[in-house]
């Protein structure tokens, strides 16, 4: 359900929308800001089609020059400016986020913002060496996608023949430096759903979860068609069907997978409905942009540009402006209002945002 404008979730009745140092920014429509998805690069070393497909991010394509990316520094001083108005999750994406030189530097001082949470979302192609070092560095957990752990569908999805061999490395080098774990899978009807069952068996029996995602029509570059989407309701009879589920209660308000567990103890899976079910109406994300501009929807057609306004000189006060009136004034409910008509609106690719 939808919060009434200006009425929180009743989870959320220690919220106020001051905007002072330790509160919390309440949205147009009873939303705090809980969580920031911070993008560390534009770039990837995969090319799925749900996301950056080669034919748009092929060879030439014109990926941010470096001194358009944010800083470690600016990073920093935009997060910690978050934290002051209530975010308690950083979830450090791409692009791949792998991929940006020296991602434990900024883990490290990131970890120094007091009462937040460091995640991240990675394709795993590089968790092989670096989980060790963000774990150290104080990374608490990471989420891997991996769409199949058939060899050839997977080599087919990600559209660099990458073999989904060294991805299970990754997973099981970041569960071994201690880092808890989940596996993200996006589902397209006829293109991985066949292999579902072999990926919620290949985890069963261990501690990471895997989370079923709908296909979603993020971007305009995807593809994205309504009949490629398989309704997680039917995801959830198919495993229910093999291994018995029931459903569990969601950790906290906001959280955006339906969560399941295993009869016979097994673990959990997950399904994240954002085409059949929306959950607008508990979603606490902001996305900051590799390049520094933030977005308050997965959908959004633009963003705020903070980059420029921090080159220009602006002060911490005149950022945090910025940042509390764009959430205040935050109504978007995409998944809520979508239609035939909406997969064709210009929104932001994925690849910007990190997802």
């Amino acid at each position: 359900m939808t919060p009434v404008a200006g009425t929180p979730h009743p989870e959320w009745d220690d919220l106020d929308n001051g905007g002072a140092e330790g509160s919390t920014l309440v949205d147009a429509l009873g939303r705090p800001m809980r969580d920031l998805r911070i993008s560390v690069t534009d770039r990837c070393n995969f090319r799925c089609q749900y996301c950056m497909p080669k034919e748009i991010f092929g060879a030439n394509f014109a990926f941010l020059p470096r001194s358009a990316v944010l800083t470690f520094e600016e990073i920093t001083r935009l997060a910690r400016l978050f934290a002051a108005q209530g975010v308690r999750k950083f979830r450090l994406t791409g692009g791949e986020p792998t991929l940006r030189a020296q991602l434990p530097t900024l883990v490290r001082v990131l970890r120094e913002v007091p009462d937040v949470e460091i995640a991240m979302t990675t394709n795993g192609t590089m968790l092989k060496t670096l989980a060790a070092p963000l774990r150290e560095a104080g990374l608490d957990r990471v989420t891997v996608s991996l769409d199949s752990v058939d060899d050839a569908t997977f080599r087919a999805m990600n559209d660099m023949d990458f073999p989904v061999a060294l991805v299970l490395e990754g997973i099981e080098a970041a569960a071994a430096a201690g880092l808890p774990v989940k596996v993200n899978a996006v589902v397209r009807r006829g293109v991985n759903d066949h292999t579902l069952l072999d990926l919620a068996g290949r985890f069963r029996g261990t501690p990471h979860t895997v989370r079923f995602i709908e296909f979603m029509d993020v971007g305009t570059t995807n593809g994205w068609k309504l009949d490629e989407v398989l309704p997680a309701s039917d995801l959830v009879r198919m495993i229910d069907g093999r291994w018995p589920l029931e459903p569990v209660e969601p950790n906290y308000t906001g959280e955006v997978a339906q969560r399941y567990r295993y009869r016979d103890g097994a673990g959990e899976v997950g399904v994240i409905t954002s085409v059949t079910q929306p959950f607008c109406g508990t979603c606490t994300r902001m996305r900051l942009s590799a390049e520094g501009s933030i977005y308050t929807c997965l959908f959004a057609a633009g963003g705020i540009d903070l980059r420029e306004a921090m080159r220009e000189g602006a002060s911490d006060a005149a950022l945090t402006s910025l940042i509390a009136g764009t959430w205040r004034a935050r109504e978007d409910r995409y998944s809520e209002l979508r239609s035939q008509a909406t997969p064709d609106l210009r929104k932001v690719e994925m690849s910007y945002i990190g997802g």
